[in-house]
């Protein structure tokens, strides 16, 4: 590998961050497939692959709009304007993709294993969506608990979504991430 292309890669991640206002262009068939490629090498103890991605392309927005509201009734919300206000929430990008983690029972891969590889996937996902040109927004929210939602995707109980990913083009430039300073949160471990 090169200087150069070390440099981008670290670049791309150093950068990576969530994008509120996502318009049009989204990613076409080919460069999601190209993401979901890279979502899927991620560490994966025993090769279980508990990840799964559902797309929602734009002309489904709607319908999944009046699921998301269904899912916060469901949830015991009862104002109207909450409600409406999810039910707009997947005109936020134009592309949206859901995040899964289907747990497999395994005597030496607990979920939380499996969950911290789901989010790895994501992670990667996101990462090969910018290096692609495009900006995304990953949320969850109450509705990812809802019973009503989970049914609807065809999910057991014990699964869980682990979040949906708003996918466009950013509306505008947004201020760089400030300079973390690593030292605050790498410490070396010593025997005493």
């Amino acid at each position: 590998m090169t200087d150069l292309t070390h440099d981008l890669i670290h670049q791309n991640m150093h950068q990576r961050q969530s994008i509120g206002q996502l318009v049009e262009p989204a990613p076409n068939a080919q460069q999601l497939q190209y993401a979901f490629a890279a979502a899927l090498t991620a560490p994966d103890h025993h090769r279980l692959k508990p990840t799964r991605f559902v797309v929602i392309e734009p002309e489904q927005r709607a319908a999944f709009g009046e699921l998301l509201s269904q899912a916060l009734t469901d949830l015991g919300e009862s104002e109207a304007a909450q409600i409406e206000r999810v039910k707009n929430h997947p005109f936020r990008a134009p592309l949206l993709v859901l995040a899964l983690t289907e747990f497999k029972d395994h005597p030496k891969v607990p979920h939380f294993e499996q969950t911290l590889s789901s989010g790895a996937a994501i992670q990667n996902f996101l990462l090969s969506l910018q290096a692609q040109g495009f900006a995304s927004m990953w949320r969850s929210g109450a509705v990812i608990e809802s019973k009503h939602f989970k049914q609807a995707l065809g999910l057991k109980p014990t699964d869980l979504i682990s979040g949906i990913i708003y996918i466009g083009t950013a509306a505008k430039t947004i201020a760089p991430r400030q300079s973390i300073q690593v030292s605050d949160y790498v410490s070396t471990w010593q025997a005493k």
